[in-house]
């Protein structure tokens, strides 16, 4: 199973990076779950944020983020939109299922015509 995160939204901040103070480089992206296997692939609910600084190219974790930070946070996260979820079945699933149903409707015809 491939459980994997894509970008749905990056922003530029305009704060100060508690680790290198500059004004310009913190970088706040929104990331998604998807996940396929051999039967589906479906997006999920779950959301995850991640805060780089570009010019210092370091991860900035929650703990380290200032009072503004968290309320720019806050608005980005209230406005972020994710995906709709969703779930779509592969070729392989729908081959097994009419198989599957054509197997039952041959035993039902067997067991009914004795």
């Amino acid at each position: 199973m491939a459980d994997k995160f894509f970008t749905v939204k990056t922003l530029s901040l305009n704060n100060h990076c508690p680790e290198c103070y500059s004004n310009s480089g913190l970088q706040l992206t929104f990331k998604q779950r998807f996940v396929e296997n051999a039967f589906y692939r479906a997006i999920s609910s779950e959301v995850k944020h991640h805060m780089v600084c570009d010019n210092c190219k370091t991860e900035i974790f929650p703990v380290r983020w200032t009072d503004e930070i968290e309320r720019v946070f806050d608005y980005h996260q209230r406005a972020f939109v994710p995906r709709p979820t969703s779930v779509r079945f592969k070729k392989l699933t729908w081959v097994l299922l009419i198989v599957l149903i054509i197997i039952v409707l041959l035993l039902n015809l067997y067991i009914f015509n004795r």
